[in-house]
């Protein structure tokens, strides 16, 4: 595998990643369109700059690593996300047409744009980074000043000119599905300005486990600080698996099947939902050794008149949220058939709740390996 150091993303047009992408394309996407977005022109800005001439406003990370211009491009380029969303809304203008939408997290105001064209009757772009200075001249190049609003500020903190909107849009999904907690401010939203019966897209999303043999990066990567020229740092090995790490996995490393963790209904849950305690049961799909658990998810737009989405699993076409990989202390050898059973327990860091604790108990009880244990990651 193509690996690199945990991943941060924060999700207002969504995430940072980097270049390495191997994944081929199987019936698991759901994407509608594969076609890749045009090269920007030439003398673009570099995928390194940051906004120029704008002072940081914020101690927000968060926020403020959502002011760089190369964070926006990784997430336009990722066509299975940019296309999704795009062909949700022009293939159901009927939704769209002479509704309000709300867009939150907008980053360069993509997503509002696309409502735009489709005949919303007004979008309310709201974005919290510097970004937002940005998209104002995004809407205005693009003639659509007096459809696309766009509003600098924190959901939680702004006001709408309206009392109500029709439609909230947003690509709120972080690594790990629920990395960076921007799920719990589209809830906000929802609560606060969607009328009954109004529609959030997308509005499903699930969680799904396997498990793959990687024994060439473990011992590249963990087993090195066993012997760091000649000195023990094994003290470091144990902290560095407690890292979920962000990356491609080859479609040949699985060993088992699947299994759903859970499905979120956007349109219904409560801000609660999205910590849980989930069992888990991944049976073998051949003789191999499992050297870590791999955690992906799908989305869907099931409102639409045919329902659309994109899956970020190994099996699938490559976005930019890749999968998350938890490595176990243990090699486990596993036999088809048997069965790898336990559960995962999913929860916000309590000092800062954009972080995700993840707490994983397993056990095998197979022919050749009988092993049982308890991990601790933290994505942060």
């Amino acid at each position: 595998m193509d690996k690199r150091e945990p991943g941060h993303k924060a999700t207002a047009d969504n995430g940072p990643s980097s270049s390495a992408a191997v994944a081929a394309t199987t019936h698991e996407d759901m994407a509608a369109d594969g076609s890749i977005p045009e090269d920007p022109p030439r003398g673009a800005p570099s995928p390194s700059e940051a906004i120029v001439g704008l002072d940081k406003t914020s101690a927000d990370y968060y926020f403020d690593s959502y002011s760089h211009f190369g964070i926006h491009e990784d997430m336009l380029k990722d066509s299975v996300r940019t296309r999704t969303y795009q062909n949700a809304i022009y293939h159901n203008t009927r939704l769209i047409r002479n509704k309000v939408v709300l867009d939150v997290g907008a980053g360069t105001g993509i997503l509002s744009l696309f409502c735009a064209k489709a005949g919303a009757k007004h979008v309310y772009a709201v974005e919290c980074s510097q970004m937002a200075d940005m998209a104002k001249k995004i809407v205005q190049a693009n003639e659509y000043s007096d459809v696309i609003t766009v509003i600098k500020g924190k959901v939680e903190e702004i006001e709408l000119p309206v009392a109500h909107v029709d439609i909230i849009i947003s690509e709120w999904m972080g690594y790990f599905l629920v990395f960076e907690n921007m799920l719990n401010t589209v809830l906000y939203a929802r609560d606060k300005w969607l009328i009954s019966g109004g529609l959030v897209l997308p509005d499903k999303a699930s969680l799904y486990l396997t498990a793959i043999e990687d024994a060439d990066y473990k011992e590249q990567k963990m087993e090195f600080w066993n012997n760091v020229y000649g000195f023990d740092m094994g003290c470091i090995k144990k902290q560095s698996m407690m890292e979920p790490l962000v990356d491609s996995v080859g479609q040949h490393q699985i060993v088992t099947d699947s299994c759903v963790l859970k499905t979120m209904d956007v349109s219904k849950m409560i801000p609660g939902d999205a910590s849980f305690k989930a069992p888990f049961e991944l049976v073998a799909e051949r003789d191999d050794y499992i050297h870590a658990l791999v955690a992906y998810f799908d989305v869907s737009f099931t409102m639409c008149h045919k329902v659309t989405g994109f899956s970020t699993g190994p099996r699938s076409r490559a976005t930019h949220w890749k999968q998350t990989v938890l490595y176990l202390e243990d090699m486990l050898t596993i036999c088809e058939g048997e069965a790898l059973v336990g559960s995962i327990t999913v929860q916000p860091n309590k000092n800062n709740p954009r972080f995700v604790e993840i707490a994983l108990e397993y056990s095998l009880n197979g022919q050749r390996c009988q092993v049982s244990r308890i991990q601790q990651f933290k994505m942060s």
